[in-house]
């Protein structure tokens, strides 16, 4: 049995963000990080960002001037992977992490390592021209990439609109921009729709689970926190400090949510096992059956700053109002 699950499937990325934070601090981003001319994106592709070489710089100031379109792209994340694909660039991917399990055609390609270790060897025997990172990536591996000529960017996105212009960022560099403009103006018309939906309802108390033993949540400035407002719902750990915290289990009494969410941790986790905590019998999402677990896929797709994000989006507001969904 997987004692840790969740760290493999839900949590990477948040441990990749603390980390990170230690050693590096991010640039902070607006909308003309990635493009200079991105106020008028949804109206088409800029001339200037169609052809090669081109220069793009990523969340951390470097910058790598891209001479042709890559024919051969390893991702180093499942969110990259999944942008990538999106952007119809499968059959240029030579290679993945462990981690990397949508599309099921990723699967199928070259495994170089998983969560933070990589095969720098591997890496370099398969002859990249351009290697997507999440976050800073490490510097000596970084080093060792560039000295064998091969372009790194690194995104670390933290909203959802951060993941928008990490989508328009590596369709940039990959040269397909204008399918990346396409894919951010569909996001952003399914999360309107959304948003809509649930405007004018009355907000519902929730509480995000990260981690069942010690009592982990998703506080302001993590994506739950965002996505929960979005959908129409009050994180009740909205003034936590932090955006991944042990919270108390008293103040979660105290605070009462109308909806407790989690994602599958531990394999024997279930609903059940939640509600027959200690304590967690006077809860009103307890009391209301309102509890939910996020499995397999959805777990994915809830966690993940990829293309998928809106998704993640609508499966939030289904929990918190299911009544608009029917």
């Amino acid at each position: 049995m997987k004692k840790f699950k969740i760290i493999a499937l839900f949590l990477s990325f948040f441990i990749i963000i603390t980390t990170v934070a230690g050693c590096t601090q991010k640039k902070n981003i607006d909308e003309e990080v990635h493009l200079e001319n991105t106020e008028d994106i949804s109206n088409g592709v800029p001339e200037e960002h169609t052809g090669f070489p081109i220069e793009v710089e990523d969340d951390f100031g470097n910058v790598e001037i891209i001479e042709k379109a890559p024919t051969r792209i390893i991702s180093l994340a499942p969110n990259n992977t999944e942008i990538l694909f999106a952007l119809g660039l499968g059959d240029k991917i030579v290679g993945v992490t462990s981690y990397c399990n949508y599309p099921e055609e990723a699967t199928t390609k070259e495994i170089v390592g998983g969560f933070g270790q990589f095969n720098l060897e591997k890496i370099v025997e398969l002859s990249p021209d351009l290697v997507i990172v999440y976050g800073a990536g490490n510097e000596e591996d970084n080093r060792v990439l560039r000295d064998a000529g091969i372009k790194i960017l690194g995104f670390m996105p933290e909203s959802v609109k951060d993941v928008k212009l990490t989508i328009e960022a590596i369709g940039q560099a990959t040269g397909t921009l204008e399918e990346a403009v396409k894919i951010v103006s569909s996001m952003e018309e399914k999360e309107n729709e959304i948003v809509k939906k649930v405007e004018g309802q009355e907000k519902v108390r929730v509480f995000y689970e990260i981690w069942g033993d010690p009592l982990m949540g998703a506080g302001k400035g993590s994506f739950m926190d965002e996505l929960i407002t979005l959908a129409g719902g009050k994180n009740i750990a909205e003034d936590a400090d932090g955006a991944y915290f042990q919270y108390d289990i008293e103040q979660l009494i105290e605070r009462d949510p109308d909806v407790y969410l989690a994602s599958q941790g531990m394999e024997d986790m279930t609903v059940e096992t939640i509600k027959s905590r200690p304590g967690y019998d006077g809860l009103t999402a307890v009391k209301n059956n309102r509890v939910y677990i996020f499995e397999g896929m959805d777990a994915d797709i809830v966690s993940r700053a990829g293309t998928r994000i809106i998704e993640g989006l609508e499966i939030i507001a289904k929990a918190i109002h299911p009544e608009l969904f029917k």
